[in-house]
């Protein structure tokens, strides 16, 4: 990548930045690395936006060091959840980067290389869904697979998610202590919704466990998962990924309407 070194404007107006909390069991997990970053990323102030200079070295996922941190810390800003910024590239990172791709037209991957960088130096906002909609509100985008939590209407969350596959399914599994036959579509219904009812921790239902789950529409809810492939995959709920599901509770109330629009095309 030698060569790159273009500077750009930081795109987007408001950058959210709350705690980043990783859920120890996905991705990579450890303590925080005090590594120096050699560009420091700030808010614009009226007109003119500082500058932001993304590294050049190409990261695979694995790598570690300071250009980790970099790229940790600045999805951050943006409102990604990369996970902690231990400067390890790991499940946590990986998933948001490909949030970010997502959101910026690029291919999902877990190479982040110049198209990447460039796009972190000039981030494009995700693309509303519900031009006139709530302050507050979660817009689930299933063309992209993308899930954007708006806060006074500013994205404050921004995630990868794995929606219904749209595959039928027929399981039989034990509940409430007898064999039973459950069968579905496996779609996630497009329409607007609102959430409702919550769990902490690992909740079980009919077709697996969910963690941290939160209802919107009738059984389907976003919670976390083990597996968020980069296609649908689910029965028809949100999958998140696990850090994303910890930190989402404390950030998405009770009635905050849910809009679901799209359609996956594989």
């Amino acid at each position: 990548m030698g060569g790159r070194r273009r500077r750009g404007a930081l795109g987007l107006a408001t950058l959210l930045t709350a705690g980043a909390v990783a859920l120890t069991g996905f991705g990579t997990a450890g303590a925080a690395a005090a590594v120096p970053v050699t560009s420091t990323v700030t808010a614009p102030t009226g007109s003119q936006a500082e500058t932001v200079v993304a590294p050049d070295k190409t990261l695979k996922l694995g790598a570690k060091g300071k250009n980790v941190v970099w790229l940790q810390k600045r999805l951050r800003e943006l409102g990604y959840r990369p996970g902690k910024a231990d400067g390890r590239y790991g499940g946590s990172t990986l998933a948001a980067v490909w949030a970010f791709q997502k959101v910026n037209g690029i291919k999902p991957t877990s190479t982040v290389a110049s198209r990447t960088w460039n796009a972190l130096e000039n981030p494009k906002a995700p693309k509303v869904l519900v031009k006139n909609g709530k302050p507050t509100r979660a817009e689930v985008n299933l063309k992209t697979q993308i899930m954007v939590l708006y806060v006074k209407g500013e994205p404050a969350l921004i995630t990868h998610v794995s929606s219904g596959s749209g595959v039928p399914y027929c399981e039989t599994t034990t509940w409430q202590g007898k064999s039973q036959r459950f069968c579905g579509s496996a779609r996630t219904p497009t329409g607007d919704y609102k959430t409702t009812w919550r769990r902490s921790g690992w909740h079980k239902s009919y077709l697996g466990q969910l963690y941290n789950p939160i209802f919107f529409n009738g059984g389907i809810a976003f919670h976390g998962a083990l597996s968020v492939p980069l296609y649908p995959a689910s029965h028809g709920c949100v999958r998140l990924p696990m850090n994303v599901a910890q930190e989402l509770p404390g950030l998405l109330g009770k009635g905050v309407p849910v809009h679901v629009k799209g359609a996956f095309k594989r």
